[in-house]
């Protein structure tokens, strides 16, 4: 390797002569490319060593090549240092593309008929031994998580995670290109916001200009993106970092991204017509799939009352049916008794689930439990016989109603929920999706992982009623509008009035959601102190300032975010939206790369005027 002295005063440093440039890519060389020399840079991804001749994958963000050193062709100080590599050291090799010899051809990758016979080799940088493989999918697969979120520069070479983090990029300009296409600015709003804690928990910041005051990071540009539609903006968006301090899971980060929106003088088709355009657009850049336009759309309550949930997954049946007039007079009491005092009764047929086994049952009973229910009331039919306690109690005419709504055969798995009409809705909703698992588990159950179902949910609840502090709470958020025949019921009927919210959903997995705003002050006031019940004071403190800006002019205008963390997610067909996310955190929110949360010194608490009273850990 040759070396120049270069004089920077005022000390003397060695530095190498400018590496061997590369020709292509370690995912271009071809049949075509045979004969010429090349030069490729990249990690060491494997070695082989082979009867004295060593080979050596060459790997870079766009794939792999082998290498062939030969002893014979170079001299013996190169090859002893190919030798001695590690795994992913960076190396830049020359040599003379070839076409592999019959019999060795790869397969599994692009470059597999061909080869490349180095003449010259020089070693960019060298490797310790990695603490997990990046080289074997399946055994980097099985490293635990939270090492490789520890080494996550490593982890970031995995071809699966690099692939996510490409389709991402893509999926961000394809979705700046089509919404600048439709007339819209990219407007940043302020990630350093005040505190609203009705909503979720905060990241509080301290300011260290204003003593004893804070800022929160912002959950949602949501204020700020309708005071752009008060200013006239007309056409916003942005790609939103948001922040909340919330418990986390699979699909959930306390940062994260969202396709942020909002326009003016619109209505709720225009905002299905913009999505839908986008998400075609996104799917075809990133897949290279059509899906068909306009989405499905069904409405809250048909929702629940078909799939118990407000997401579901329609790529399989198993929905549920009411029986409620059919039981009403019934002489199983907790089925009539429930109907008489306002509840409903509802079935689903999981076909093909008689031989659940007793852990299985338990499990779909706990989960009616977590709902309240006492049990789970179920129908086994095996050997031509309908297996459960509760059948003595039915008559031949509830009988045939189950037999003609569910088409009960033999196999069949019937399961009941009786209660309120949200309760039981969801009881088995959730058990149908338990079902679905098991079922697909045995292969009982086909459901495409290449079908991508979309659809839209509208006609939300406005208000639901939180019993813990005796008021009515907004569904969605406080901005969101009645639908308009529904304004005199605000305060006659809160329970009746729907909100025009909605939500886009496919595979059962919510994208995001949005929904027209509220843009009179009149009945903005009237949503936040005569049906939310919020004192006049603490309106004026939160809100203050987007009712003034709305007294001048403010033009009807809504919006929606998407989650584009989950809608990458969805795309590579990842479970969990840490594998789409270059640097993650935890389930319990450490970042265990860069070891945050950490402590501050006394000085920086001191500037913020902030004084630490942190109870001591618990032993054990």
């Amino acid at each position: 390797m040759n070396i120049r002295l270069h004089f920077l005063p005022p000390w003397w440093v060695a530095v190498e002569d400018h590496f061997m440039k590369r020709t292509h890519h370690c995912n271009e060389i071809r049949l075509e490319h045979i004969g010429q020399v090349v030069t490729l840079n990249g990690w060491v991804h494997s070695r082989r060593d082979l009867g004295g001749v060593l080979f050596i994958d060459v790997r870079d963000r766009e794939g792999r090549t082998q290498t062939v050193f030969d002893p014979t062709d170079l001299p013996q100080e190169l090859f002893d240092r190919a030798a001695g590599l590690h795994s992913e050291s960076v190396i830049s090799v020359t040599g003379k593309a070839r076409k592999r010899p019959k019999g060795t051809d790869n397969a599994k990758i692009p470059t597999g008929e061909v080869e490349i016979l180095v003449s010259e080799m020089e070693v960019l940088n060298t490797a310790d031994v990695l603490p997990f493989p990046v080289d074997d999918p399946e055994a980097a697969a099985k490293v635990h998580e939270e090492l490789r979120l520890k080494y996550r520069y490593l982890d970031l070479r995995r071809p699966e995670i690099a692939r996510n983090l490409r389709l991402r990029s893509k999926a961000a300009v394809a979705t700046r290109f089509f919404l600048d296409e439709q007339g819209f600015s990219e407007i940043d709003t302020p990630i350093l916001f005040k505190s609203t804690p009705e909503g979720a928990r905060e990241f509080l910041v301290p300011s260290r200009a204003h003593p004893g005051e804070f800022y929160a990071l912002s959950q949602s540009p949501q204020q700020f993106k309708q005071i752009l539609m008060v200013g006239g903006v007309e056409k916003y968006f942005q790609l939103a970092r948001c922040f909340r301090d919330e418990d986390l899971r699979a699909d959930r980060q306390p940062e994260f991204t969202q396709i942020d929106i909002e326009m003016s003088f619109i209505d709720r088709e225009d905002i299905h017509r913009l999505i839908e355009g986008l998400l075609k657009r996104i799917w075809k850049m990133t897949l290279d799939r059509d899906i068909a336009v306009p989405f499905r759309r069904l409405t809250f309550e048909e929702a629940l009352n078909r799939f118990g949930i407000d997401k579901p997954d329609i790529r399989f049946g198993m929905e549920l049916v009411d029986f409620t007039e059919d039981f009403k007079a019934s002489a199983f009491k907790v089925f009539s008794e429930g109907v008489s005092s306002g509840g409903v009764v509802k079935a689903m047929n999981a076909k093909g689930y008689a031989d659940a086994t007793q852990g299985q049952m338990e499990a779909m009973t706990e989960l009616a439990k977590s709902f309240g229910a006492k049990g789970l009331a179920y129908i086994k039919v095996e050997n031509g016989e309908w297996k459960s306690p509760i059948v003595k109690f039915f008559s031949d005419a509830e009988k045939a109603a189950l037999v003609e709504k569910l088409a009960i055969e033999e196999g069949d798995l019937i399961l009941f929920a009786a209660d309120e009409w949200l309760n039981a809705c969801e009881i088995l909703g959730r058990i149908r999706l338990y079902c679905a698992e098991i079922l697909k588990g045995r292969g009982q159950l086909a459901i495409d992982p290449d079908r991508f179902d979309f659809l839209w949910i509208t006609d939300f609840p406005l208000l639901s009623f939180d019993k813990e502090i005796n008021r009515w709470c907004s569904s969605h958020h406080p901005f969101t509008a009645p639908v308009l025949e529904d304004i005199p019921l605000l305060t006659e009927d809160p329970k009746r009035v729907r909100g025009q919210h909605y939500d886009i959903v496919v595979n059962g997995v919510e994208l995001g959601g949005g929904s027209i705003r509220i843009h009179q002050p009149d009945v903005q006031r009237t949503v936040f102190e005569k049906v939310l019940e919020l004192p006049e004071a603490v309106v004026k403190e939160r809100f203050g300032y987007m009712l003034e800006a709305f007294r001048f002019g403010a033009p009807p205008h809504g919006g929606i975010a998407l989650g584009f963390d989950r809608l990458i997610a969805l795309l590579c067909g990842c479970s969990s939206i840490r594998d789409v996310i270059a640097f993650p955190k935890t389930a319990k929110g450490a970042d265990l790369l860069s070891e945050a949360p950490a402590q501050v010194d006394a000085k920086q608490l001191r500037d913020l005027h902030l004084d630490l009273k942190v109870a001591p850990k618990k032993d054990g």
